[in-house]
């Protein structure tokens, strides 16, 4: 029997690779194209060829649109984008018609019943999300926690004599993950003729961390009416690393009730699922029994009310 789950699993999720695989192949190799061909000044390819290969390539991403999602999600863009997911809205859309269909099949397949078929397809169609709002929570958590180094550094190269647009740069070689890679958008975009606001602006949106905005306001006032701009930065370096500083020790003197909050919410549902296993005859009542129904939504109900109001108890704003 076991042998048989293990073959299941293995062969299912092999099937959902080829499929996702399937899927994201060719748009994949045609942003490979993209890449190669926007290299055309290093590489010393021919102006006219590079416009011509450019517009097929272009004309073959439109169609795959077309063919996916007639009109993308903006704010779905936006959360790949904060997440570091390197997928567009339509294919995240399809990844997640893959992921509810791939557990579905895959828990009706082990089990056999149909109460796990719907099982599987609620966790599959919220598992994406949750796994996109984790990531993002993640990426911000470590640009956060970057965020006064990257500032010290853009101080240090003021007082050293580059300008801002130069200290970024600097920033952007000697850093790693989400900073490195929102600074290198900030100047690709300064390049591309955007203003400093401008493309701190953008960064604000893509990153709303309530220490870049303090950072960002400070520059954008700096350049307005002038000032010493690594004088403001020192001192908001300082606030804000008193800030995480703060927010460390909230988080340590919360931790208790935060996991109660979590046993209260998850508890009953591990009980419950324990007990099908062994007894479905108990748990089964609940479902088919007027009473058991209303007592099962009365459960519900009151441990969902107590787990927001633990939750809301452990969460304070700094």
């Amino acid at each position: 029997m076991i042998i048989i789950i293990s073959f299941t699993l293995l062969s299912s999720t092999l099937l959902f690779y080829s499929l996702f695989q399937l899927v994201f192949r060719s748009e994949k190799r045609l942003e490979r194209r993209y890449r190669h061909y926007l290299s055309y000044e290093n590489k010393k390819i021919d102006r006219q060829r590079f416009g011509e290969t450019l517009k097929v390539i272009l004309s073959k991403q439109s169609k795959n649109k077309k063919r996916t999602v007639k009109k993308a999600n903006p704010k779905l863009d936006l959360m790949l984008s904060r997440a570091g997911v390197p997928l567009k809205a339509e294919e995240y859309i399809i990844f997640k018609l893959l992921s509810t269909a791939f557990l579905g099949f895959l828990f009706y397949l082990i089990t056999g019943k149909i109460a796990f078929l719907f099982l599987g397809v609620v966790i599959g169609f919220l598992f994406p999300k949750w796994w996109l709002k984790s990531k993002q929570k993640k990426r911000m958590e470590k640009f956060n926690a970057e965020l006064p180094d990257m500032i010290a550094t853009i101080v240090g190269s003021l007082r050293a004599g580059f300008s801002f647009p130069q200290a970024l740069q600097t920033v952007a070689e000697e850093s790693e993950g989400p900073m490195e890679e929102e600074l290198k958008a900030v100047l690709k975009e300064m390049q591309y003729g955007t203003s400093v606001e401008d493309a701190l602006n953008l960064l604000k949106e893509r990153m709303p961390s309530d220490d870049l905005d303090l950072m960002i306001q400070a520059i954008v006032i700096q350049r307005q009416v002038g000032g010493n701009l690594a004088t403001v930065l020192e001192k908001i370096v300082q606030t804000i690393r008193d800030r995480i500083k703060i927010k460390r020790q909230l988080v340590t003197l919360t931790a208790q009730g935060r996991i109660s909050g979590v046993v209260i919410g998850l508890l009953p549902v591990f009980v419950g699922f324990f007990i099908y296993l062994i007894e479905p005859e108990y748990i089964l009542l609940l479902f088919q029994h007027p009473v058991g129904i209303m007592m099962l939504a009365g459960g519900v109900f009151s441990g969902s009310i107590g787990f927001f109001i633990i939750r809301k108890m452990t969460v304070i704003e700094v």
